[in-house]
């Protein structure tokens, strides 16, 4: 069992950066792969970002990639999402969530999530 909550959510203008912390409890931690998803009003929620339970593999989303960057330390349970060069359209409910599936780029295989923290991006 992994509880997530996510900081570092806020308002900042276009080309700002935001860095995201997701700070699990348990320790099985490093038995999950980790995933950042947003959901903007009137969207669905989609995956952002997402890293291996070791840390050596990552995926990005095309509308982030060279932008965002994901990282991992499992000594002290967190997950990291450097967030540069933001833009209106990344105004969104950003979400960490843990999955203990192989299949890790899939949304519905994940089965723990945090509560969301808010970024919003003025134009």
């Amino acid at each position: 069992q992994v509880q997530l909550v996510e900081s570092g959510g806020g308002l900042t203008q276009a080309g700002g950066s935001l860095l995201l912390q997701c700070a699990a409890s348990g320790r099985t931690f490093n038995s999950y792969a980790m995933g950042w998803f947003r959901q903007a009003p009137g969207q669905e929620r989609e995956l952002v970002s997402a890293i291996s339970r070791g840390g050596g593999s990552t995926y990005y989303a095309d509308s982030v990639k060279g932008r965002f960057t994901i990282s991992r330390d499992n000594a002290k349970n967190t997950v990291l999402l450097q967030m540069n060069s933001l833009k209106a359209e990344d105004t969104a409910v950003y979400y960490c969530a843990a999955t203990s599936s192989a299949n890790w780029l899939r949304i519905d295989t994940y089965d723990y999530w945090g509560q969301g923290t808010q970024v919003t991006v003025s134009s």
